[in-house]
């Protein structure tokens, strides 16, 4: 991987990141893409977070708890800051995803217990013992003394005499005055080392006691703490699977944290690898280079052939496609617009972009590279990138070559960017339907390669204006241009006002895309007035039937106490004056709706399930309606009716609809059957109010019709028919 780095410029990049792991680790992680492209986005959307603490590798201590052998006290601690850390997250981290992940690590309390034994610092704390507190005492007491005793000899007239400077120095871990001959006369004490100018540093014999009363107590808290390292040690000897899986999980989020905290101090984005081999990039900008063009491509083909001019970008181009590739394989950020771009899945990234040659391993150029393709056709479902590929041999029978070895390996599923200043290569491959052709810019004006791309077509190299750009003289270009000939030099002029006819008529699309796009919205607003327009003649339409119902309502009213035959004959006159209303509707053009078809009512959409003349019975949401089928449009295709087997004719009643139904001498079931068809006729014909006689006799009859209208669904009231129009021996129903 690190050879693959190297040769993609990502060194400098994977470096930096690594400064913000805990420990070092592989930057590839193991298991669910998916899940962890998850669980970076939830930690990159916690604001504060608390920097993971840096950690040693851990996998030795892990070895030797597993053959029961004593940890040191620092390997411990190492151990309790992975698990304080864990802790700390528990309390962090109680919803979604992460939390999920987080809540499971649960320390044993055995464990637990053992990580309140330590400071900061990683010293086991006093109060754990009473002889830590007792030796920690002593320690201070003998420290005190010694600086006492040192600050006593830097004061005496007499040891002033032959002090070289009144600093305390520090020699072989011991505290010692520098002194110069004859000190001997004033302090007793032993030399443990001389300076460059021959003087003495003197530890003085007070001293000597005190520091080796300091080295007792020091050898006593050691082997108190080698006891306290043993113990816990035999406790994490019976915890070593858990420990062995916290160093896991804590590896795995130092992973995440890592990546989040890279991607917010260099304002990154994540891509998640997708399922498909194609990669569209949209404003990379590759991380080797400090203020770069960025690149917007759409590489959905299996080739990619780049051609064009001499430092265009072609190169990097090519690295920045397979950069995107690994950075994205490896969950790792990057400079780029990610909710426009798609990064395939590669099983491996293979890159065959340096000259191979060297005076060590004894090979070719053309040699080289034709060993590293040879390795390609043993993989599958890799991304392949080759910068120059005719390097090293003649490029006429490279070309050949090497159309035949890509052919083959497109069939193997390999997706490759190639990048050649040769045209015969490009040409031969141009027809094949999984190979896609872009150019590097050159602008003719400013003698400069623009870093921009054509696609489509094949690039001319721009050899002879690279060499004068970089001092060549015009002189001798001008005598090449002779020697390299007419035919060619036109073959090149062509290939450029094919390039100048592909920019203008991009140019062009690119003009005519946005005409378009305001014709879309013009029709778009227009349909919308339509609409608009449609719904107030509907609001207003919807008004005047609620007052002609209202109008028919009083007018129910005024004349219930009237004769029933004038009642008929007022209700019929109003219900053509209904009609008459209804002509004035203007009619629409539009293809007729049918039983099944999915409309749209409103804002609301639905299905027919029954069409009467000018009504139709529809279902929206849920809920029945009845509505003017002049008020509904078709949305989407019709439903295709249910069949079945047995098919069930229903007669329809050509006669005209009644008020008033006649159940006398009728079986209570008949009647019931007869009430039902009544009732609905009634509804489908807009009668809010009908008349039904039972008569009264044994009351049977009257009964089982108001137990049926009980649970009616679409009743109001029902009740005795005023004793004009029956009595006790009908009933007047409001629907």
């Amino acid at each position: 991987m690190e050879k693959l780095f190297s040769k993609l410029d990502l060194v400098e990049y994977s470096n930096t990141f690594k400064t913000f792991l805990a420990r070092q680790k592989p930057l590839f992680m193991e298991g669910d893409a998916n899940l962890h492209f998850k669980l970076i986005g939830e930690l990159l959307a916690k604001e504060t977070l608390k920097p993971l603490p840096e950690v040693e590798s851990l996998d030795i201590p892990l070895a030797h708890l597993g053959k029961l052998g004593t940890l040191r006290i620092y390997e411990i601690f190492a151990f309790v800051k992975i698990l304080n850390y864990l802790s700390y997250l528990r309390e962090v981290f109680l919803e979604n995803a992460l939390g999920e992940w987080i809540q499971k690590i649960i320390i044993p309390p055995e464990i637990g217990e053992i990580c309140h034994y330590f400071d900061g610092k990683g010293e086991l704390k006093p109060s754990v013992d009473e002889q830590f507190l007792t030796i920690a005492q002593g320690l201070k007491s003998v420290k005190e003394e010694m600086n006492s005793v040192l600050r006593r000899y830097l004061s005496t007239e007499k040891v002033a005499l032959y002090l070289v400077d009144k600093q305390i120095h520090y020699l072989n871990n011991q505290e010692a005055l520098l002194m110069r001959g004859g000190f001997n006369h004033v302090l007793k004490g032993n030399v443990i080392g001389r300076s460059s100018n021959g003087f003495f540093y003197v530890v003085p014999e007070t001293l000597s006691k005190l520091m080796s009363k300091e080295s007792e107590l020091l050898d006593k808290k050691e082997e108190l703490v080698y006891k306290y390292s043993k113990k816990i040690s035999s406790i994490f000897s019976k915890h070593v699977k858990f420990l062995a899986y916290a160093n896991k999980e804590f590896d795995r989020f130092d992973s995440y944290y890592a990546r989040v905290a890279y991607a917010r101090a260099k304002d990154l984005e994540f891509v998640l690898p997708s399922r498909t081999n194609r990669i569209k990039l949209e404003n990379f900008a590759h991380p080797a280079l400090s203020n770069p063009k960025p690149i917007s491509i759409d590489f959905s083909k299996q080739v990619l052939m780049i051609t064009g001019v001499n430092a265009g970008g072609k190169t990097m181009l090519l690295k920045s496609i397979l950069s995107a590739a690994i950075l994205s394989k490896y969950l790792l950020p990057m400079k780029i617009d990610a909710r426009d771009s798609t990064i395939g899945s590669f099983k491996e990234v293979f890159a065959i972009l340096d000259d191979p040659q060297n005076v060590k391993n004894d090979i070719s150029t053309f040699a080289g590279r034709m060993s590293e393709f040879s390795k390609l056709f043993g993989k599958r479902a890799t991304l392949v990138g080759v910068d120059e590929i005719e390097l090293g041999t003649d490029a006429d029978e490279a070309a050949t070559l090497f159309k035949v070895m890509i052919e083959k390996l497109v069939d193997k599923e390999m997706k490759i960017v190639i990048t050649t200043h040769h045209k015969r290569l490009a040409s031969l491959l141009a027809t094949h339907p999984q190979v896609e052709l872009l150019a590097a810019i050159y602008d003719e004006k400013s003698e400069r390669p623009t870093y921009g791309f054509l696609k489509g077509t094949i690039g001319k190299s721009y050899a002879f204006e690279t060499a004068l750009r970089y001092g060549i003289p015009a002189s001798l270009i001008a005598e090449t241009r002779v020697l390299y000939g007419e035919d060619k030099e036109k073959l090149n002029e062509l290939i450029q006002k094919n390039i100048d006819l592909e920019l203008e008529m991009r140019q062009t699309s690119l003009a005519l895309d946005d005409k378009l796009k305001e014709v879309d919205k013009l029709k778009e607003s227009l349909k919308n007035e339509k609409e608009k327009v449609a719904l107030d003649f509907d609001l207003a339409y919807s008004r005047m039937a609620k007052e002609y119902q209202e109008a028919i309502g009083e007018a129910k009213k005024a004349i219930k106490t009237e004769d029933p035959k004038e009642v008929h004959r007022l209700l019929n006159r109003a219900n053509t004056l209904q009609k008459e209303t209804k002509k004035v509707i203007p009619a629409q053009s539009k293809e007729p709706l049918h039983v099944n078809d999915m409309i749209k009512y409103g804002n609301s959409k639905g299905q027919i399930k029954s069409i009467k003349k000018d009504e139709a019975i529809i279902e929206c949401e849920g809920i029945t309606l009845r509505v003017p089928l002049h008020k509904l449009k078709r949305s989407g295709n019709p439903t295709p009716p249910r069949k079945h087997k047995n098919a069930i004719t229903v007669s329809k009643e050509t006669q005209g609809s009644s008020m008033m139904l006649d159940l006398h001498g009728l079986r209570a079931d008949e009647a019931i059957e007869r009430l039902d068809k009544f009732l609905s006729d009634a509804l489908m014909n807009g009668f809010d109010e009908v008349l039904v006689y039972h008569g009264i006799g044994t009351g049977k009859l009257a009964y089982a019709v108001r137990t049926f209208l009980t649970s009616y669904p679409s009743l109001v009231s029902f009740g005795d028919a005023p004793i004009n129009m029956g009595g006790f021996g009908a009933t007047l129903i409001k629907l």
